[in-house]
């Protein structure tokens, strides 16, 4: 079973990790590289997905690190 999918988010002039459905921010990082790592780490650990965005809050990137249902051909 896959956990949360995390999302990276601006949070005022800092970057958030929130995971999926949560209503507060799991951690606060002065740098979105910064939240990007450490929810790219928590992503991996529970198999699931992570999902980027940017300043406007659109979501930018996302990179699965779960069960993807759409494998590249090769």
């Amino acid at each position: 079973m896959s956990g949360k999918n995390q999302h990276v988010v601006p949070a005022g002039d800092k970057w958030g990790v929130r995971g999926a459905g949560n209503s507060k921010l799991t951690r606060t990082f002065d740098t979105q590289r910064e939240a990007i790592n450490a929810a790219r780490e928590t992503a991996m650990n529970q198999r699931s997905e992570l999902l980027i965005h940017g300043t406007n809050g659109r979501i930018r990137e996302r990179n699965s690190y779960g069960n993807d249902p759409f494998l590249p051909r090769g």
